[in-house]
């Protein structure tokens, strides 16, 4: 049963590192003067880290590191949330 409740930890973990780049995702796109707009973020934020992806791609050659942490923390969360549903359901039968 620990190991169910540790594998949701870790995707709370997650998610909370997918909020943190997201704004810092944002705090960029402003500092290059692209309006984001903040009332509909949850909905628009993939949109916004392709910008940043984008964006960074064409000053650097390269994707911007605030991309992958989107990216990965955002899977993790998913990967991790699942298989902790997984586990708490096998060891509740």
């Amino acid at each position: 049963m620990e190991i169910a409740y540790v594998l949701l930890a870790v995707a709370l973990g997650c998610i909370a590192w997918n909020v943190v780049a997201s704004i810092l995702i944002c705090i960029e796109l402003g500092k290059r003067d692209v309006k984001v707009n903040y009332v509909f973020i949850k909905a628009l934020i993939p949109f916004h880290a392709y910008q940043y992806k984008k964006i960074t791609r064409q000053e650097t050659g390269k994707p911007g590191p605030l991309f992958y942490h989107w990216i990965i923390s955002i899977n993790a969360a998913l990967v991790m949330g699942v298989a902790g549903v997984l586990a708490l359901y096998s060891l509740s039968r």
